[in-house]
């Protein structure tokens, strides 16, 4: 991956088994079978196109669960910066599909002092994340 830049060891990059459209649709499926509320989906080839620029097909989607992100919010305010949850799901140059999702149990805990028994609800994110783009 170091073709596209260098990330965050937080940030795990997912190749889908599915195009890019399906790969939405399954996200989005697995986050509602899994209780989190999609808040934003953001087009972000639609904006730059706006703009008169042009970028792979690339979306921003903003998820989460009250039910655990309540609990860090509370513990540390300054948290709330890191929530909701974001993925983002990108072509690459051969077309296949990424997801890049920041993996926030690995960074709360450290950078905010979340206890890890809060952090126990969002470290299932990124099963679920994988499962959906098998």
């Amino acid at each position: 991956m170091a073709e596209y830049g260098q990330h965050p060891s937080s940030v795990l990059t997912l190749k889908s088994a599915h195009d890019f459209d399906a790969t939405i649709a399954r996200l989005k499926a697995a986050l509602a079978k899994a209780g989190a509320d999609i808040f934003a989906d953001v087009d972000q080839r639609e904006a730059a196109e706006t703009a008169g620029l042009s970028l792979r097909r690339t979306r921003l989607i903003l998820f989460g669960n009250p039910k655990a992100g309540t609990p860090v919010m509370a513990a540390n305010p300054h948290a709330a910066v890191e929530l909701p949850l974001r993925m983002v799901i990108w072509e690459d140059n051969e077309g296949h599909t990424r997801l890049d999702y920041r993996d926030v149990s690995q960074t709360l805990g450290p950078l905010y002092g979340i206890d890890t028994e809060v952090l126990v609800p969002l470290q299932r994110v990124v099963g679920l994340l994988q499962a959906a783009v098998q």
